[in-house]
């Protein structure tokens, strides 16, 4: 039997390049000497080397984020723009990176782009991290010998569109949790506490007040199906991720829906436009053509409306129609938008004024969802006292009768 093959060790070190400059990272290596030596043909003076613990590696490995590729994308254009070489910008990048996943993933683009490979077909075979957008923009930019340009245009898009992303999410996140917790533990007191009034009211020798009689009713109720209702709500959650990651039409009836929200409609619409802006801005000022930026426009836009409306833009586009036109007849872009996307048409900086279009709809993202945290927090209160307060007077209100009484 084939002895299984002895694990390679990590060490951290720190030390100085050639410039001077403090530098630090994480490699793999057989040994101290052999790590000491594979830095100094590296051109750096090492200072301090060190074997990582495997606790240390369990604890620090992490999924990669959609953040981690933006300072990814900022720092090798940073390496570039100074003249540093793309595969020594790739190893230092990878290396000097916290994360161990991203590390790995850096250093494996490092060794296809050290055989030859082009960076944009390195970074194809990681579609997980690397969409369609990412490697086309890569793509133009190493044609047009622009690619650290590129890449910091790549993470501020990358920035402004993940920023928008967690807005909107917090802003649902916060009145969720609350009214999850909240009827969490509205069911609790309905379940344990409730019943221990029970047996004090049948002392009482008197009829309940109706609104006493039917909370007492309600905790009967929670107490015989309560768990039958939980087992079917978690039932029901499943189902209903499962039907949204298998069947198109789901995502389309929920995406269609969601744009019809109140307040809530709103933002996802401004936030649908503003990353169609951005998106098909920083793709033709890296010289993409319309047709090809509409397409990888469609997916980034986040709303599968939006993205069918684009498909369909960009076969009007691919027939000779102008942009502003196959806009205009979507019905789902305002006047002002259209307006501006002609303006660029004519004067030929369509990317400027699509910029100026996304700045513009992320603010106004940006204060939707302040009022509209402004207008939930007391709607949450509202909320929270009938639920917990109902409860707390329904409860009493036999005592402060009978107290009246005598």
């Amino acid at each position: 039997m084939a002895q299984k093959a002895a694990k390679v060790p990590t060490f951290v070190w720190e030390g100085t390049d050639k410039r001077g400059a403090r530098v630090k990272g994480e490699t793999q290596a057989s040994n101290v000497t052999m790590m000491k030596a594979e830095l100094r043909r590296q051109g750096i003076a090492p200072k301090t080397v060190r074997r990582k613990s495997a606790l240390a590696l369990g604890k620090r490995a992490k999924k990669i984020t959609p953040g981690d590729i933006a300072v990814f994308s900022r720092q090798l254009a940073t390496m570039m723009s100074a003249g540093v070489p793309l595969v020594q910008g790739l190893d230092i990048v990878g290396r000097g990176h916290e994360n161990p996943s991203m590390q790995k993933l850096v250093l494996e683009i490092k060794t296809d782009v050290e055989g030859g490979t082009n960076l944009s077909e390195a970074l194809a075979k990681h579609p997980r991290h690397f969409n369609e957008l990412f490697c086309n923009l890569v793509e133009a930019g190493e044609s047009a010998g622009v690619l650290d340009t590129l890449l910091d245009k790549l993470a501020t898009y990358l920035e402004k569109t993940e920023s928008i992303k967690k807005k909107i999410r917090k802003a649902l996140f916060y009145p969720t949790a609350v009214l999850v917790v909240a009827f969490a533990v509205t069911a609790i007191l309905l379940y344990f506490v409730v019943p221990q009034f029970e047996s004090l009211f049948r002392g009482f020798g008197a009829d309940l007040p109706v609104f006493t009689q039917f909370v007492l009713t309600l905790s009967y109720f929670v107490q015989d199906y309560g768990l039958y209702i939980l087992v079917g709500l978690v039932a029901a959650f499943a189902l209903f991720f499962e039907a949204k990651k298998r069947y198109p039409a789901v995502v389309h009836f929920l995406d269609r829906l969601s744009l019809k929200l109140p307040v809530i409609g709103a933002i996802l619409h401004k936030a649908a436009i503003a990353r169609y802006a951005r998106t098909l801005s920083t793709m033709f000022a890296a010289g993409v053509p319309l047709v090809e930026a509409l397409e990888s426009v469609a997916g980034a836009t986040g709303n599968i409306v939006y993205q069918n409306a684009v498909m369909e833009m960009r076969d009007q586009v691919a027939s000779g129609q102008q942009l502003q036109v196959a806009m205009k007849l979507s019905n789902l872009f305002p006047n002002m938008v259209v307006q501006m996307t002609a303006i660029g048409e004519e004067s030929g900086s369509l990317d400027s004024m699509l910029a100026k279009v996304a700045d513009f709809y992320e603010e106004e993202v940006d204060n939707m969802i302040d009022s509209l945290s402004s207008l939930l927090e007391p709607m949450i209160m509202v909320i929270l006292g009938v639920l917990v307060g109902g409860l707390v007077v329904a409860m009493y209100l036999p005592i402060f009768q009978m107290g009246a009484v005598i």
